[in-house]
């Protein structure tokens, strides 16, 4: 679903750019891609778990890792923005990870702020996501 030719065309919609999406892989029960642009590379992926216990540990971890802002987010099962803008998003047995690291603070048409990108890119997601 994040690299598929809807989610690039609708990503495109709300960012008002076009990415070359890599090819989608799938390794230890991630599946990922890339959305090259001229600016940067943004980096999606979805990891697998096997409970929701799994999940949690894992959301929390990404929490202490990658640092959680205060803000409230209110997507899938759980969300958060990261310290450098990117957001984790927990649901069902998965994960989803925007990694907006490797943009410009400033990104896209008209630019938007890091973290509004990585928000639009979680809400263009999560409307395709069954049950979200």
């Amino acid at each position: 679903m994040i690299c598929s030719k809807e989610a690039v065309t609708d990503i495109a919609a709300s960012l008002g750019v076009t990415a070359k999406v890599s090819t989608p892989t799938w390794a230890d029960h991630v599946y990922s891609c890339n959305y090259v642009y001229a600016q940067g590379t943004i980096k999606l992926s979805v990891k697998e778990l096997a409970s929701q216990s799994a999940v949690a540990a894992l959301y929390n971890q990404d929490a202490q890792t990658l640092g959680r802002r205060p803000d409230a987010i209110a997507f899938g099962q759980g969300a958060f923005i990261t310290t450098n803008g990117s957001v984790i998003v927990r649901k069902d047995n998965k994960v989803l990870e925007i990694d907006v690291s490797g943009i410009p603070q400033k990104f896209g048409t008209p630019p938007q702020t890091r973290d509004n990108v990585a928000l639009s890119i979680a809400a263009t997601v999560m409307s395709c996501w069954t049950g979200a």
